[in-house]
This record gives structure tokens, sequence and C-alpha cells, in this order.
């Protein structure tokens, strides 16, 4: 049964197509699957580096944001810039120091849930806890270049932005939506999120600092993805939908290589399977309503799969297996800090989450 709110309304007043799927749906399932196409194919005609940032951040900004408006605009531009100087003032000074590199991501981290437990500034606050997540994890390697990675953030998320707008003008909808309404939090629920996301991220950054898991970019990006219901009651069914997402995505992936044989190493061949691919998850997600579960994590997989590691040289087979395997445990192992830091902030009245009617 559908919320009376989710964006893939069965209305007959906004044209249903079919049982479940509107046709403002239809049109953001094609600006999905043109865009993350459109944005991997860029990035592997001119060979730049970290296709992740060209792949998966179309997902991100189409498939989360049903309208794109200037005020949704101006927060993806702003997380670009603050991530890179974050990035750079982290890899250039703080590098080898270890206590107030902590104590710096502990900071940040608090003040970027902060912007996402309010509300207005949400997918600023998400989208740099996802970029700057990823590009600490690639930095902290001694054979990363960090202008490099920089550039390639920065490129990505202004051509990203580019392609939304593209995307938006050649699919646009075919009627208004009525945007979310969201429910006042308790100063409670607010302290409770950001101290429980916070230290959870904390966490998940000192690991993958720590333990040499450069090829676990993935499972990097699960631990802070299941965070983004800022609660324990949310981060656990996004855990189950971000580990069969994954499983879907990478089985996906698999029956592609498969399918591909021997001919991976050809552009067309392997920006169909991805098209293709992203296609179907993009429907299981407006199915959804559009949310951040299960058909989201498909998406996510298949984007990383084919922008970060897919290259002429290199198949799918190794990789597929492996993220599946690495982001099972890191699912896992978050579920299991989240859980604690709930009952732990549930003891005392000025942080405990209290239920919203």
């Amino acid at each position: 049964m559908r919320h009376p709110g989710s964006v893939a309304s069965t209305s007959l007043n906004e044209g249903v197509t079919s049982s479940r799927l509107s046709r403002n749906d239809l049109r953001q399932i094609l600006r999905i699957a043109c865009g993350v196409l459109l944005g991997f194919l860029i990035c592997k005609l001119a060979n730049w580096n970290y296709g992740t940032f060209f792949a998966v951040y179309p997902v991100l900004l189409l498939g989360l944001v049903p309208v794109l408006s200037a005020h949704v605009i101006r927060q993806f531009l702003a997380s670009m810039l603050v991530v890179s100087a974050i990035t750079l003032v982290m890899a250039g000074g703080l590098g080898d120091k270890p206590v107030p590199m902590t104590l710096l991501m502990v900071g940040v981290y608090a003040w970027l849930f902060r912007c996402m437990t309010q509300g207005v500034l949400f997918l600023f606050g998400a989208q740099c806890v996802v970029s700057l997540s990823v590009q600490l994890n690639f930095v902290s390697y001694p054979q990363t270049g960090v202008f490099d990675i920089v550039t390639s953030n920065i490129v990505g998320s202004v051509l990203t932005v580019a392609i939304a707008m593209l995307m938006h003008v050649v699919f646009p909808d075919v009627s208004p939506r009525t945007p979310p309404t969201r429910p006042a939090k308790p100063t409670s629920n607010q302290r409770h999120e950001i101290i429980l996301a916070t230290t959870v991220a904390t966490l998940s950054f000192l690991v993958f600092q720590l333990l040499d898991l450069k090829d676990s970019l993935s499972a990097q990006v699960a631990s802070i993805l299941v965070l983004f219901p800022l609660n324990w009651r949310g981060a656990g069914i996004a855990g189950k939908h971000r580990a069969v997402g994954t499983l879907l995505g990478c089985s996906a992936g698999l029956m592609m290589q498969v399918g591909l044989l021997g001919h991976y190493n050809l552009l067309p061949f392997a920006a169909f399977s991805l098209w293709l691919g992203c296609l179907v998850f993009a429907r299981y997600h407006m199915l959804e309503g559009g949310k951040s579960a299960t058909g989201f994590g498909g998406l996510t997989t298949m984007a990383i799969l084919f922008g970060q590691y897919l290259t002429p040289q290199q198949d799918l087979v190794y990789d597929a297996l492996y993220r599946f395997s690495s982001v099972a445990t890191s699912v896992l192992l978050t579920l299991m800090a989240v859980y604690l830091m709930h009952h732990l902030l549930d003891r005392f009245a000025a942080t405990r989450l209290q239920r919203l009617d």
C-alpha cells in the first residue's frame, strides 16, 4: 500500500499510465537512467579518473530530488566547495596528525548532520557527508593525487548540475508536484539525531582511515547512507534496503558481465548495459515512492560498479562479488553501533527520541 504523500501517486488526476506509476514518475525514471548514462559516457570518453563522481552524482540529484530548483542547485554546488576545501585542509595540513584530524571531523559531521536534521539544508548536508567520506577514503592512500580527486569532484558536480538541467528540459514533469511536508522535531530529537549520526560516522571514518580498505568504497558509502534517517528506527529499515539493493545491483552487474562475455571493453555495449540496469532500478525506485530504499541501493550499486571499476582492462566479476560481502558487513556493524548509541542517548531526557505523530 502506498503512502498518501508518495511521489509515485496513483491518483487518476495525475495521469496514471499504469496501475502504480504516474506520468511524472515515468519522466523521472527516464531522467535518472539517461542522466547516469550521459555522465558515464562523458567520463569514459574524456578518460577522466574517479568515475564515481560522474555516475553516482546524477543518481543522487535526479533520484532523490524530483524537482530541480535554484535552492537545490545552490545546495549541491555549495557542498562541492565545502568538501573540496575540507579535503585540501585535511590532506595538506592534518594528514599526519590523527587527533586534530579526528576532532575536526567530529565538528564537521556535527554541523552537517545538524543541517540534515533541520530539513531545509538536507541535500547540502547529505551530499557533503557522502562526498567527504569518499574523498577522505581515497586521499588516505599515498598514491592518490589530492588535487586530482578534488578536481574530479568539482568537474563531476558541475557536470551533474548541467546534466540534471538538461534532463529536466528533455523529460519535464507533466503536472506540478506537491512538495513533501516535514514534521517539526522536538529539540531532544534533534540532539539525539546529531549525536548519534556524528558518533557513528566518526567511527566509520576512523575504521576506513586506519585499515587498508581501499577496495571497500561501497562499504564506506553504505555505512553513511544507512545514517540518513538519523535514528535507529529508520536506520534498521534503511540497512535492510541497502543490503537487498546491493545484492540485486551486484547480481544485475554479474548477469550483464556474463551477457557481454569478452565485449565488456566496448563502450557502447557497456553503456547500454548500464542504461538498461538503471532503467530497471529507477522503476523500482519510483515504485517505492522515490525514497532511498532498495531501488536506490540498486541504482548506486550499478553506478559505482560501472563508473569506478569497469575499465577496458578490468571486468566486474571480482568487484561485484566483493562489494556485496563488504557492504553486508559494513551495514551490520553500522547498525550495531546505531543501536548502542540509540539506547545510550535514550537514557537521558535531553537526548531522548520522541515519537512523532
